[in-house]
């Protein structure tokens, strides 16, 4: 079968169109969505894999509990939906009291992160050019209380999800 230079051309143009869209850098809301997606993902899989018996361990008397950790990972997430969404919002902090069980608290964060994610999908891409707040800022909480977890692991003796030998 003979194939037309036409096709031919049509065929090489698609290999390059692909290939130069594989080398895209990421937009800035790509990059936020992406990163946003990889902690919370990262968190819930902790949330969901950590003993229920053991949500009220705390590494210090002083310390929230493990439960109360991830309902305050939670509320991160719920104030850059509501500032995402241009709403006046302070830091309104969850009360983990309200949340006593492991189901209540993953329900919670599940929750969290999708309406999150649906407010950071809503907005323009354009948007992230001018500004990346409030998710960079909620993005770094949940990572560096991601690390106080991987603590409450480590001190109940346990491998953390992301540790784990695939």
């Amino acid at each position: 079968m003979l194939r037309s230079p036409f096709y031919t051309r049509v065929a090489a143009a698609a290999l390059l169109a692909a290939a130069a869209s594989a080398q895209q850098p990421k937009t800035p809301a790509e990059q936020i969505a992406g990163a946003f997606a990889y902690i919370n993902r990262q968190v819930l899989d902790m949330a969901k894999d950590f003993p229920a018996d053991k949500y009220d361990y705390k590494l210090r008397p002083e310390m929230r509990t493990f439960g109360a950790v991830i309902v305050h990972i939670a509320s991160g997430n719920v104030y850059a939906a509501k500032a995402g969404r241009g709403e006046k919002v302070e830091w309104d902090e969850l009360d983990a009291a309200n949340y006593k069980t492991k189901e209540q608290a993953v329900a919670l964060l599940e929750k969290s992160i999708a309406d999150a994610t649906a407010t950071l999908k809503s907005r323009p891409a354009e948007s992230f050019h001018q500004s990346v707040q409030p998710w960079l800022s909620v993005i770094e909480h949940a990572g560096e209380h991601y690390g106080l977890l991987v603590a409450y692991y480590r001190a109940n003796g346990m491998v953390p999800p992301a540790s784990r030998k695939k």
